[in-house]
């Protein structure tokens, strides 16, 4: 085993062991520890790491818009991902681009707001 692997490998025991602890960790550690263990295993966490990220960017950056509005774009990408991997997480999607579109409406970025609002029309024509 090469140096690099250990290092993924000593990563994901990390994580794996931060997760499972006998109480919950805070929202930013479970971020972190969902950003390695997508890695290896993205049907499980890729779900959770948007779900993570979208309450990350809520709770913890509601003051920092900026920091909060990349969170939620990393949300909506992994939900994006999960989708190409299983199609039926259209819900994760919709729900993601839901939560990034509320803050574009709060920082007044309109021209944003449209392209979410075009992608979220897209998707419901899409489900029917």
């Amino acid at each position: 085993m090469n140096h690099s692997a250990n290092i993924i490998h000593d990563a994901v025991l990390r994580a794996r062991v931060a997760l499972l602890g006998s109480a919950k960790p805070p929202v930013r550690e479970r971020v972190a520890a969902y950003r390695v263990l997508v890695q290896v295993s993205p049907l499980a966490y890729l779900p959770l790491l948007s779900a993570a990220l979208w309450k990350y960017s809520r709770y913890e950056f509601a003051h920092q818009p900026e920091t909060a509005l990349a969170l939620r774009a990393e949300s909506v990408a992994a939900a994006r991902r999960m989708c190409a991997l299983e199609p039926g997480w259209g819900d994760l999607l919709v729900t993601a681009l839901t939560n990034h579109r509320e803050l574009l409406i709060l920082m007044d970025r309109q021209e944003e707001v449209r392209a979410v609002e075009e992608e979220l029309t897209r998707l419901a024509s899409d489900e029917r």
